[in-house]
């Protein structure tokens, strides 16, 4: 059912503007494809950071009518109780983990790394950073929530307990709802430092981005990913 990362194309980049000492990788939201999020990620850039926005494959998706779509995995409800695709969402974190290891290839460090997502984007980059072994520097999630959340057990998350987390979602979101945000940060707290994790919510704010979202997301990258002196 689920497509594998042979039928995605390469990922949307926005290359360091010197040598490339950190990097960030973004997953898009549902129906999306990584161009928007790199073109987004270019008007916060840092010059020695490399964005990286992956396109996920196509797949069908349950929740709209079995039509095939940009997915990173099936998603069958949207309520707290739904059903979850789990074997689509390990494989999906799988080949993000991948991914991370390619850059640890091409010379950066994964606590170097900081990931991200936008709504099921940020889902899975929730998700991957809690069950990876993969330290990584930060993670960003964009209203979104936290998949797998009871079957996450503390043994998995050994790498990255005290990893920094930026939480964002609008106060007027009528797709991932902000109750979604609040149960997310809630669960967070008690399977991480509850220190590290930044909620912030913004008035008004539908499904989507806004600047003053935009730049707590450059900051928080800033802070993560200092230049290496």
């Amino acid at each position: 059912m689920c497509g594998n990362n042979m039928s995605a194309p390469l990922p949307a980049i926005v290359p360091a503007a010197r040598k490339a000492t950190a990097a960030v990788i973004f997953l898009h939201g549902l129906g999306d494809t990584g161009h928007g999020w790199a073109e987004a990620m270019a008007g916060i850039r840092t010059p020695h950071i490399k964005y990286i926005c992956p396109h996920s494959p196509v797949m069908p998706v349950s929740l709209n009518m079995n039509m095939a779509m940009p997915s990173w995995f099936d998603i069958i409800g949207l309520g707290p109780d739904a059903e979850e695709d789990e074997s689509g969402i390990k494989k999906a974190a799988e080949s993000i983990k991948a991914l991370i290891d390619q850059e640890v290839k091409n010379g950066i460090p994964s606590h170097r790394i900081v990931l991200g997502g936008f709504s099921q984007g940020g889902a899975l980059s929730l998700y991957t950073a809690l069950s990876t072994h993969q330290k990584l520097a930060g993670v960003i999630a964009l209203s979104c929530w936290l998949p797998l959340r009871n079957s996450l057990s503390q043994s998995v998350i050994s790498s990255n307990k005290d990893i920094p987390v930026l939480q964002c979602h609008g106060d007027a979101d009528p797709l991932v709802p902000l109750i979604f945000g609040c149960l997310t940060v809630e669960k967070l707290k008690t399977m991480l430092n509850p220190t590290n994790i930044t909620f912030k919510t913004y008035p008004r704010m539908p499904h989507s981005a806004c600047p003053e979202e935009m730049m707590d997301i450059k900051q928080f990258i800033e802070k993560q990913l200092p230049p290496i002196k």
